[in-house]
């Protein structure tokens, strides 16, 4: 068996907390023969190859009296870039417990659980459903929207260095003046209004104009004003940090995709330029050999 996730960005400028899309880079888990331990077979530096891989302790979260089994997991979501990495093994973990436990938990499920152990729905939820997804958290509650991403290319820079949610968060204001919060909520109300109507350029303008997040956060991802500057230059519909950053996600029609890339190469910044699109299945389980 087979547990595939697709990575996320989240927040998608004021979306903070609460929108993500599914992207397409892959966390795989494959699921082999029962054993005494957990064994996680990887080639992703640090992490543990035990029962205290993140993969299993959530598992046992959701049950705790799974069979042990021998795990190969491999993935292309680089560790602390923003996009979703411990997010896509939270969901493969949940997804393991449903499945090895026979749990047949709905989707809906397996975002209230994700949700609990994540601590807000922005990344597992797309991962789990794919494509675009709106959602909020308040009290132990979670209300999510799924929807189609507008048609859009989107070119990626992934900088070499980590930036921990941890020290991304340390930079935000503990509050807002009623005033801002007023601005910033109408802010994020056009962006998605505008996405769900397919009004990139709109929703390009709104995404920019983000007031939670991203005027704080800039200030410790070096290249996004040269990458901003590029993508304004190029017609992009917009350039925002993805989920806590350092990557910068660039939204621009799909025929400026080439000309862009090969810029945004031409700068020289100390990380991989790639292209990527959006998922629209989530997490998927195969029983193929």
């Amino acid at each position: 068996m087979k547990i595939i996730v697709p990575a996320t960005s989240a927040n998608v400028g004021p979306g903070f907390d609460s929108v993500g899309i599914a992207v397409s880079k892959y966390l795989s888990i494959e699921v082999l023969e029962e054993t005494d331990e957990w064994v996680i077979e990887h080639d992703l530096g640090d992490i543990p190859s035990d029962a205290n891989n993140l993969l299993i302790t959530t598992a046992l979260k959701v049950k705790a009296d799974l069979i042990p089994h021998h795990i190969k997991m491999v993935s292309d979501i680089p560790l602390a870039r923003g996009l979703g990495s411990s997010s896509s093994v939270i969901v493969a973990g949940i997804e393991l417990a449903n499945q090895l436990g026979q749990l047949n938990l709905t989707n809906d499920e397996k975002l209230d659980l994700a949700t609990q152990i994540e601590g807000h729905p922005d990344n597992v939820a797309p991962a789990i459903f794919g494509n675009l997804v709106i959602s909020s958290y308040l009290n132990q509650k979670v209300n999510s929207v799924v929807a189609e991403f507008p048609s859009c290319s989107l070119v990626t820079f992934i900088p070499n260095y980590e930036l921990k949610t941890s020290d991304s968060r340390g930079v935000l204001p503990s509050e807002l003046s009623y005033k801002e919060a007023v601005a910033a909520s109408s802010i994020a109300n056009v962006a998605i209004a505008a996405l769900l109507t397919g009004d990139l350029t709109k929703a390009g303008r709104a995404i920019e104009s983000d007031l939670f997040h991203e005027r704080f956060r800039q200030k410790l991802v070096k290249e996004f004003p040269q990458v901003k500057a590029l993508g304004q230059k190029e017609g992009a519909y917009a350039t925002y940090l993805s989920g806590a950053g350092p990557t910068i996600m660039m939204l621009l029609p799909e025929e400026k995709t080439t000309t862009v890339l090969n810029k945004m190469e031409a700068l020289n910044l100390d990380g991989q330029v790639c292209t990527l699109t959006i998922d629209t299945k989530g997490v998927l389980v195969s029983e193929e050999d």
